[in-house]
Parts: C-alpha cells; sequence; structure tokens
C-alpha cells in the first residue's frame, strides 16, 4: 500500500511515545504494509496513549486489528508476540464489536467484557477507546442496528467509563451520544459555546498568566490547565438539574496540578485574595473525599469578564486517580503484601463478574444498567475494612459481602455502634458490624425485595435453590399452574412435552422440577416462564390452516358478500383496518358473518384458530377502503397545510384529521379513503419527501 500522511504520522506517534525494540518495530512495519482502518487505529492508539497504557497494549491491539481483516498474516505476528500480549489479543478476540451484533450478541459481548475486565483492565479501555470511534463516526439518519448501539453506549458504556474513571472518554462517548440522538439541542449548545470560544479563550489566558504568577511568587513547580465544558456535561446540568445556561457556573474550568496538599491551600488562598468566590461554591474534597475517593479543592471565582471559572486544586497523585480512576491502580501497582483500601472498594467490579457467570442475560443486563447508575457509598467495618456500594444497599448487602456464611447466618446489625435491623439501608461513611447465629434459619425471601446488590440476590436465590429445594418445587409448581391460569390457558395446553423441552433449554435446565425449584426460589417468575409458553403456543396454533374454504371479497350497494351470493355478511376488523393489498384472513364469528383481519394484526392471538379461514380479495373497480396514517414532522407553521395539499393533489379525500403540538415536534393522524395499499405506500413516500417531515407511519386506529 502508498504511504499516507496519516500512516507517517501514526508512526511517528508511536515511535515517540513507546520504547520499542528493533524487533517490535519491525512487527508494527510488517502491519502496516497491510490495508487496514488506520483512521480507527490513529484514533484509538490516541487513547492508549492518553490512558498511559503500556507498549504491551500496543502490540497486542496493533496484533488484533491484522487478525480481523487478515487472519492468517495476525497469527504470524501472533507467534512473535510474547505471552502476555498473546493473552491480550485472545481477550479481544472474546469480545465482538457490538454495532454489527444482534441484541441477544450484544448482551453476551458484554458480559464477557466483564469477564475479560477480571484478566486485563487494559483490554477493556481498549475496547471502549473502540467504541468510542465506531459511534463518533456515524451520520443520521440511523438505522435500527445503529439506533440500538447508540442506546447501548449510553445505557452501558458511558456509565462503565465513568465507574473505571475514564472522565474524558466518558465524556467523548457521551457527547456522540447527545449528538445522534438529541441533534437539534446538540447543534444550539454547540453553536453557543462556539459564539463565545473567542472570548473564553481569552478569558482562560489572562487567568491562567495570573494563577502562574501565584506559582512562581510561592515557587511552586505547578502545571497549569484549561478546559471549556464538554457538551454532554452542559446537557446533563440543563436537563437533570433543570438549570439554564446562566446557572451553570464551570462552563469554563482551570486546573491547577502541585505537589503537595499543603501547596493546594496554599495556592486556594492566593487566588481567593485577588479573585472573588462565589458564596457555596468552594468546595474542599481534600478534606472530605467524595463517595468515590475523588480528592480535589473546587472554587468558582468571578473572573474579569464578570462570568464564573471553576478552579480546581489537586496534587499530582489526586490527578492520577481522577483521571484513570480504578485503571491508574493497575497502571501503577506496585509489590504489595497486603490489599489497599482502593482494592476493597473494588467489591462491586469483582461481584459483578463473579454473578455474570451465573445471570441469565436478561437479568444480567438489568442489574448491570442500575449497578452502573446508581451512586456509590463507601462503609468500613469496625477493623477498617472498606468497602463500596450502590446507594441504597442495605446491611444484608454487606453481610453478603463479608462472606456468604455470613449473609446466611445473619440476625442483626450494629451499625455505628446501635442495634438496627438488617433491612436498614446504609449511608456513607457508616462502620457496620453484622451479628450471626449458628441457630438462624437462613435468609428470608423477603430479603429480595431489599437487597440491592446482585451479589446478594444472586447468593440468597442460591440458598433457597440449595437447601430447599423440595419446597421450592412445590411453592414453584402452585405458582406456575397459578400464573398458566391467570393468563386464561390450561396445563394441559402449555405444559406438555412439545414445549417443555425448549423451555428447559432456554434455561439451560434438567427437568421440570428444576424449572419449578428456580420459580419457587424466585431465580426465575412464573409470569415469565408462562408468557414464553404461550409464545410458542400461540406460534403453533396461529399457523394458518390449511382448509379449501376460501372467502372471495366482492362490495355492492348492499355490502360486502362472500362469493357475492351467499348471503353472508362479510366486515373488515376496526382493529386492523384491511385495504386491498393485505394480506388477510377470515373470523367466523358468531351472528356477525365473517370478519376480515390482516394476518401480522396482533389481536389474531386472543382468537379461536379453528374459526379462522384463508381470503382472497377480489373487489370491484370502483372499491374505496378507509385507512388511518400518522405524520410526524418538526414544528412549522405551514404543516397543516402543505400535508393537506398533497393529498387533496393525489385525489385522495381525507375524511379525518387531527394535529397536535408534541414538544419541538408536530403529529398529524390522517383517516383517508384509498383504493388498494399500493395507493396508500404511493402516498406516504410522497409525505415523506415533503420538507421536516421525520416519520410516516400507518396506523391501526
Amino acid at each position: 500500500m502508498q504511504e499516507t500522511e496519516l500512516l507517517a504520522k501514526l508512526r511517528e506517534k508511536l515511535y515517540k511515545n513507546f520504547k520499542l525494540t528493533v524487533k517490535e518495530k519491525g512487527l508494527i512495519e510488517e502491519i502496516f504494509k497491510h490495508d487496514l482502518n488506520f483512521d480507527r487505529i490513529d484514533v484509538i492508539t490516541n487513547i492508549i496513549i492518553e490512558t498511559k497504557l503500556d507498549k504491551s497494549s500496543l502490540m497486542a491491539f496493533l496484533c488484533y486489528q491484522l487478525y480481523k481483516v487478515y487472519p492468517e498474516e495476525g497469527d504470524k505476528i501472533y507467534s512473535q508476540i510474547n505471552k502476555e500480549e498473546q493473552a491480550m489479543v485472545d481477550d479481544f478476540k472474546t469480545i465482538k464489536d457490538i454495532n454489527q451484533l444482534t441484541l441477544s450478541e450484544e448482551i453476551e459481548d458484554i458480559r464477557r467484557m466483564f469477564l475479560v475486565m477480571s484478566n486485563d483492565m487494559r483490554v477493556v479501555i481498549i475496547k471502549l477507546a473502540g467504541i468510542y470511534y465506531d459511534i463518533s463516526v456515524l451520520e443520521l439518519p440511523l438505522d435500527e442496528n445503529q439506533g440500538r448501539f447508540v442506546r447501548q453506549v449510553r445505557d452501558i458504556h458511558v456509565p462503565l467509563a465513568e465507574r473505571i474513571g475514564l472522565d474524558k472518554l466518558k465524556q467523548n462517548l457521551y457527547d456522540n451520544v447527545i449528538r445522534l440522538e438529541h441533534p437539534k439541542e446538540y447543534k444550539r449548545l454547540k453553536e453557543t459555546i462556539e459564539s463565545k470560544k473567542e472570548e473564553n479563550e481569552e478569558q482562560l489566558r489572562i487567568t491562567k498568566e495570573k494563577i502562574q504568577k501565584i506559582l512562581d511568587d510561592l515557587k511552586i513547580n505547578g502545571e497549569i490547565v484549561s478546559r471549556i465544558k464538554h457538551v454532554s456535561s452542559i446537557f446533563n446540568k440543563l436537563h437533570n438539574k433543570r438549570l439554564t445556561l446562566d446557572q451553570i457556573y464551570d462552563i469554563l474550568a482551570m486546573r491547577v496540578i502541585v505537589d503537595t496538599v499543603e501547596e493546594c491551600y496554599a495556592v486556594l488562598g492566593r487566588i481567593h485574595a485577588i479573585y472573588k468566590p462565589m458564596t457555596g461554591r468552594v468546595k474542599d474534597y481534600i478534606a472530605n473525599p467524595k463517595p468515590n475517593g475523588y480528592k480535589s479543592l473546587h472554587t468558582t471565582i468571578i473572573v474579569e469578564n464578570q462570568h464564573p471559572l471553576e478552579v480546581q486544586i489537586r496534587t499530582k497523585e489526586m490527578h492520577k486517580e481522577s483521571e484513570y480512576g480504578s485503571f491508574a491502580h493497575w497502571l501503577y501497582k506496585e509489590q504489595k503484601t497486603k490489599k489497599s483500601d482502593f482494592d476493597n472498594r473494588l467489591t462491586w467490579f469483582r461481584q459483578t463478574i463473579e454473578n455474570a457467570k451465573n445471570m441469565s442475560n436478561e437479568d444480567f443486563i438489568d442489574t448491570l444498567k442500575s449497578d452502573l447508575y446508581d451512586g456509590v457509598i463507601i462503609v468500613q467495618t469496625p477493623k477498617g475494612r472498606v468497602i463500596e456500594f450502590p446507594e441504597g444497599s442495605t446491611a444484608i448487602d454487606f453481610a453478603y459481602a463479608i462472606h456468604t456464611d455470613v449473609g446466611n447466618t445473619c440476625v442483626g446489625a450494629k451499625i455505628n455502634g446501635k442495634l438496627k435491623p438488617i433491612t436498614t439501608m446504609l449511608c456513607n461513611g457508616d462502620i457496620v458490624e453484622i451479628l450471626t447465629s449458628s441457630h438462624s434459619k437462613g435468609p428470608s425471601r423477603d430479603w429480595l425485595k431489599f437487597v440491592k446488590t446482585s451479589g446478594a440476590k444472586s447468593k440468597v436465590k442460591a440458598f433457597f435453590k440449595s437447601e430447599l429445594k423440595e419446597d421450592n418445587i412445590k411453592l414453584g409448581k402452585t405458582m406456575l399452574n397459578q400464573a398458566v391460569q391467570d393468563k386464561g390457558y390450561t396445563n394441559a395446553q402449555l405444559l406438555t412435552d412439545k414445549y417443555l423441552p425448549e423451555i428447559l433449554k432456554r434455561y439451560n435446565m434438567e427437568d421440570i422440577d428444576e424449572l419449578y425449584a428456580a420459580i419457587g426460589s424466585g431465580s426465575l417468575t412464573a409470569s415469565q416462564v408462562t408468557s414464553r409458553f404461550v409464545t410458542l403456543y400461540n406460534n403453533d396454533n396461529l399457523t394458518l390452516p390449511k382448509v379449501e374454504t376460501v372467502v372471495h371479497l366482492k362490495r355492492n350497494k348492499e355490502g360486502v358478500l362472500i362469493d357475492g351470493d351467499s348471503g353472508m355478511l362479510v366486515r373488515f376488523a376496526g382493529c386492523c383496518n384491511p385495504i386491498e393489498g393485505d394480506d388477510i384472513i377470515g373470523y367466523i364469528s358468531r351472528g356477525k358473518g365473517v370478519t376480515i383481519h390482516r394476518k401480522n394484526c396482533p389481536n389474531l392471538k386472543y382468537l379461536e384458530s379453528e374459526r379462522l379461514i384463508d381470503a382472497q380479495w377480489q373487489v370491484k373497480e370502483n372499491a374505496t377502503f378507509m385507512a388511518t396514517i400518522k405524520v410526524i414532522a418538526e414544528k412549522s407553521d405551514n404543516n397543516i397545510g402543505r400535508i393537506t395539499n398533497l393529498i387533496t393533489g393525489l385525489k385522495i379525500n381525507i375524511r379525518g384529521f387531527d394535529a397536535k403540538d408534541v414538544g419541538d415536534s408536530f403529529i398529524c393522524t390522517l383517516r383517508i379513503e384509498v383504493k388498494n395499499k399500493a395507493e396508500l405506500e404511493s402516498a406516504m413516500t410522497s409525505i415523506r419527501n415533503l420538507k421536516n417531515v421525520t416519520s410516516v407511519f400507518r396506523s391501526e386506529k
């Protein structure tokens, strides 16, 4: 391949930032000979450098990029890198590109990512960097898979990057989510920031010079970094805290990094001597760290342009923890003989990784979303062991975090020296002692209503599954039978040898007793299992009958008749409003003749299958049908006129009309008279081509 400017700069960047051996340079040159997505490689390499990953991370990443496109060539490079790098490549192979996966594959991929996290955090950092590239190159409009990918980034990868502590990567991911999900507001905020860019940059320059003079006067060797707040951060504050732009005081910020805590306070004092601090905006997170361990001094000052500017002052160690979070402790790990407080605070990650092995996809993703979005509290044992929990956790969660046996025999708790119920929610900084008894009968099923962590939930369920299996089987059988009846079915219809094997396979179980036990213990819900049985049953019984009876539809002045002479009244179902061209099916109604439905009508599953008969269209030339369509467009003064003029111009009669404004959108419901499905689809296509129209679809009613 020809040498490109991008490739030349990429090579220069790698050689500058990594101490590569002659052999490693040779392997990189071999990889660069192939036709790869070097734009993607460049973006991810920047993040590898910014997060201070080592050259093993780089070599493993490049090897995997080659392997994805040229497997045989990738295997050759793989055989020449060291075992640590080979292990990382193996981990990369287990995690797929989620923008190319189905929903179930995405969930399985996220599960694998958490399992890989326990092996090597570096792989997950690079994985998140790849996701950032993939979302950054997406453009509107999005197809269904792209939309699902963006939602998964928003729900899982953004909060995961934040939990790990990769703030810059998190902000970049979230900026792109806002760009794609809220394009109008993103554009507005971006333009607002850009319009004040020169003024803001000039103010940052002035303040930076003054703070540098403070450092010089104090003989402090420090670093000053300035920034303008990300669009996503502003968006969050506008929506979550219901603020206006004028109420956001940290759009401009400056960070001062020094060597010692004493220097932090000295710099803060000098800044307040030349700038007026805003009341209530001076925060000491050094003396009182945030629950996640974050330390820094914050102050918001009024600067020369009479706008607020936030200044953060911290030591290099605090900055390292803030910038690289959890990952900093993998990057800068030292040989230790005992666990640090930080290691003890990783309870959430370890529990998530452990439980990912045993939970269903649905339970895993629901628990993960909940845990990622919850805040964090830090509590301690009486001996000073620090453990991290999601907000809302109880003494029961604490007991199971200590040990499974402690949780199973837990009978009470002392919180800050006072006896409390074990269902008491913990607060940040609590000192908790768990009281146990050898005579305890074990956990109660009610505990599942109170526990917050996935680890505690899974251990409570495991107790009932193993210790009380016979009771669980009896209870589960009763619960399932009741759920079947509640849905209007019988055991003879659903719990048959035809459907049972598929249900057992779905839940990875050996026999129906194991299924009953899972329901009785709370691992599965009776409603959830019954719904799957019902789906299988309906899929079977909605298969169109192979019958010779055919309904031919004709219109005359008196109405619609079968074959035009049978005298049996035929009517069209109001739930789906079939029109000529739709695939249809007839249903023999008691005393009402034949009702015609579209074959994809959702209400068919509630009808008796033996009453369904084939139906075909045979309409007169001038027959017409009623159809309803909905139009969603950007709000505009002439929306109604443009749409109605277009419909009448197509010589289609409008029989009903409704329009309303919802936020920034205009929603119009049209009931029109058409000859057939082809005419309806042609009209919908014409409406889609109108300016500002974002969506047009056929409505059932």
